[in-house]
């Protein structure tokens, strides 16, 4: 659950003011139980509910404007670049000719701004099921506005599996940039086995790839569902491969899987030159030598995914912890 408090003097940890200093206002967000994460805020920009999920818009202090979805900081300012260009550029650098993409979720935009400085990508479907979340990023997120205008994306409002199960189109590349699964959220039955199998994989062309954000992957967090979203895919697809990279406003390592029937392997010389012929601009932070490391995960994490066993499936679902509905609340 993320908070927006407001507070006189430095918080005790049960939300009482010690000392008096100046006015402050800080969002926090339940972690795991026992660990917290906060940070100062400039201001609350918008605070909202759409007919899914809440919203709401912050400006912080350490990582400029933020974006909370259902009590979880879904992007920051400062830095989802990082997040973003991990999601987009090693799936199409990867692929030999990505043409045709479909994105599931992504209402904020900025993963169709990535894959749209891509010279081969000629369609793009972003399909997210929240009009309101959409129209929202659309107005308050300048960084992306150019990309929702681009006149390679046909911008859907619908729940993904629906869309995809209803279209007869394949493509190149999927991307699934969905919420985390939280339970009671929307997006837990889109990162099981049978939705990879009988949705998501009839759905890509030959030699297709498919890549998910795949919650955290720290050195401890990474049990929560990155370990079993793994494993779920290698029972789908013959090639699979993690990555992570650390997100500072997420306060965490973070996980995302690539899995295609053909193999993923490309060395750090082959990506750069892809990445140098076929991508408009300069990434802030992929390269080859950094996606060679983001998928050389350490021993311990490498150990417990090659012993995971679990399946994820809608009857034996793992979630992330925490759940959503923030609540912003003053101190008196």
């Amino acid at each position: 659950m993320g908070d927006i408090s407001f507070s006189y003097g430095i918080s005790n940890g049960n939300g009482n003011a010690v000392g008096v200093q100046r006015k402050s206002c800080w969002y926090e967000e339940e972690i795991e139980e026992n660990l917290r994460w906060c940070f100062a805020l400039n201001s609350i920009l918008h605070t909202g509910a759409t007919q899914y999920q809440d919203i709401q818009l912050l400006d912080t202090k350490p990582f400029g404007k933020a974006l909370v979805i259902d009590g979880k900081l879904q992007s920051a300012e400062i830095d989802e670049f990082v997040y973003h260009e991990s999601l987009v550029h090693p799936p199409l650098v990867t692929h030999p000719n990505p043409k045709t993409i479909f994105i599931m979720g992504g209402g904020e935009g900025s993963t169709a701004r990535e894959i749209i400085r891509h010279k081969t990508v000629q369609k793009l479907v972003m399909c997210d099921i929240d009009q309101e979340v959409v129209e929202f990023c659309k107005s308050y997120l300048a960084v992306n506005r150019e990309a929702f205008c681009d006149p390679r994306l046909e911008l859907i409002i619908n729940d993904a599996r629906a869309e995809l199960e209803r279209r007869e189109e394949l493509y190149d590349v999927i991307i699934g940039d969905l919420a985390d699964p939280i339970e009671g959220g929307p997006c837990y039955q889109l990162y099981t086995k049978s939705f990879y199998e009988f949705t998501v994989k009839p759905r890509l062309n030959k030699g297709g790839i498919f890549v998910t954000q795949a919650g955290p992957a720290g050195i401890f967090s990474h049990t929560e569902v990155f370990s079993c979203i793994y494993n779920t895919l290698r029972q789908v697809f013959s090639y699979v491969v993690p990555y992570s990279a650390h997100i500072p406003s997420y306060a965490d390592t973070w996980g995302w899987i690539m899995a295609s029937d053909s193999p993923l392997m490309l060395n750090a010389d082959e990506l750069d030159l892809r990445i140098e012929q076929r991508i408009e601009g300069e990434n802030r932070y992929i390269d080859g030598k950094t996606f060679t490391s983001a998928s050389t995960l350490s021993k311990a994490v490498r150990k417990s995914l090659d012993n995971e066993t679990h399946v994820y499936t809608e009857g034996n679902a793992r979630f992330i912890y925490g759940h959503g509905h923030g609540t912003a609340y003053k101190h008196n």
